[in-house]
């Protein structure tokens, strides 16, 4: 079960010329790799919520990605490309000596995640894939499903205040705010690593890549798809989502489909965050899958 753990250790790591933070928690050679969502959030929700591994024989290792968390913060929006994160990714994996990774990706950390095995494919164990989705373009009519239950009216407001830009007009962040209560977190009180990585948010890299909220893609993802490509994944693959979450049941459907070896978990009571949502569900399903597939 989660909890909030001191790490063991927290160490520097020059990316191409900027400090990225990262942190370890427990030894061996076992390693479990985070990669939390956002982008633009620190790892705090991702790392508080999978550190505890470490009660399972597991070194669990999280970092805050450029622009994030105690990370440099550059202002450059050229730096916000997925391709540039993979390799950052594999900078860090090789300063830490971590060797194959069980990688865990949650929401754009599976995005990431997916990039990062296609291209590193050697570096992994296992892929653990968490509320997240392989092709955007299919997502996008997800949203809009999920948008739709809303009802007809407040559509219509929305999507009259996203052509005009006008997206921090109240009645526009009330909408946002009931789905995100519907669809990132349906706890009535968000956990305290929650709000601090919402809290320190770098809309920076999240406006570039993905767009101005959860429920609008306009960055430069928003044509990604890599549905076409997971037959290349041949690691045991997890896939975790939640009935409610905003990056669907559908989307992990898509993704086991596509995947040669994949198993998928769908967690009926929770939306985009199982791990704090239903804890007594999840934790058995990863460990499970870590220990049965993991080939340690």
């Amino acid at each position: 079960m989660w909890r909030e753990i001191e790490p063991d250790e927290r160490q520097e790591v020059e990316v191409e010329g900027y400090k990225v933070v990262t942190y370890s928690y427990g030894s061996g050679d076992d390693v479990v790799f985070c990669l939390n969502g956002g982008p633009g959030l620190p790892c705090d929700y991702l790392r508080d919520s999978h550190s505890c591994l470490i009660d399972h024989g597991y070194r669990v290792v999280a970092f805050d990605q450029l622009g994030t968390g105690a990370s440099d913060r550059p202002t450059d929006p050229a730096l916000w490309t997925i391709t540039r994160y993979v390799e950052e990714v594999e900078t860090v994996r090789q300063a830490l000596g971590l060797g194959k990774v069980h990688l865990v990706g949650q929401s754009w950390g599976g995005w990431l995640s997916i990039e990062y095995a296609l291209t590193y494919p050697d570096a992994l164990r296992t892929l653990t894939l968490e509320n997240t989705a392989a092709d955007i373009p299919h997502l996008v009519r997800e949203l809009e499903r999920l948008r739709e239950a809303l009802g007809a009216e407040t559509v219509a407001m929305m999507q009259r205040h996203e052509a005009e830009g006008t997206l921090d007009h109240p009645e526009y962040q009330a909408a946002i705010t009931v789905l995100n209560y519907r669809h990132v977190c349906r706890l009535s009180e968000w956990p305290a690593p929650v709000q601090r990585s919402l809290g320190d948010w770098n809309m920076g890299p999240y406006e570039t890549i993905q767009g101005p909220n959860e429920f609008l893609y306009t960055g430069n993802l928003k044509d990604w798809n890599r549905i076409p490509d997971m037959h290349r994944i041949t690691v045991p693959v997890l896939i975790t989502v939640g009935q409610h979450d905003e990056l669907t049941p559908a989307c992990a459907a898509k993704m086991k489909h596509a995947l040669p070896d994949a198993e998928l978990k769908v967690f009926p009571n929770s939306s985009h965050m199982p791990f704090f949502e239903e804890p007594e569900a999840f934790y058995p399903v990863l460990v499970d899958f870590l220990k049965r597939r993991g080939g340690g």
